[in-house]
């Protein structure tokens, strides 16, 4: 059974919110990652830049979403698989950037390798991003 957008946010301890509902369902229906600016257009005047802002951040928070660093220094977000929750993400997975349709792709099969870390080092997040073009653009 799918579980519904009230229910994800219930089950993250969320109160469940017009903005909470309408950007869930955004990334729900792209089956990709989403910029804040990609939200701001599609929700339109419907939510202001710190409500989508803010929104994103608790959703970053409790495991709903993750972020991916893009090449502009920018971020883009994408749902997380069901394992991740509050405080601990668990999406070790390698993220695809098409240079032609500017579409990113979470590959949940690649894994990202482990990193032996010189001693006192301690890894916070490892980020792979692969760019080119998808099969959609070939």
């Amino acid at each position: 059974m799918t579980e519904t957008i009230a229910d994800i946010l219930r089950r993250s301890q969320l109160s469940v919110t017009d903005s909470r509902k309408k950007i869930l369902e955004l990334f729900q229906k792209s089956g990709g990652a989403l910029a804040h600016g990609d939200i701001e257009k599609q929700t339109g005047p419907l939510f202001d830049r710190v409500t989508i802002y803010r929104t994103l951040q608790t959703f970053v928070e409790k495991g709903i979403i993750h972020t991916i660093p893009t090449s502009d220094n920018s971020v883009k977000y994408a749902l997380c698989k069901e394992q991740c929750s509050e405080g601990h993400h668990h999406d070790n997975h390698v993220h695809f950037m098409c240079d032609d349709c500017g579409t990113t792709y979470c590959l949940d099969h690649v894994t990202i390798p482990k990193v032996d870390l010189p001693r006192g080092f301690k890894q916070k997040q490892t980020d792979v991003v692969i760019s080119g073009r998808c099969n959609k653009c070939h």
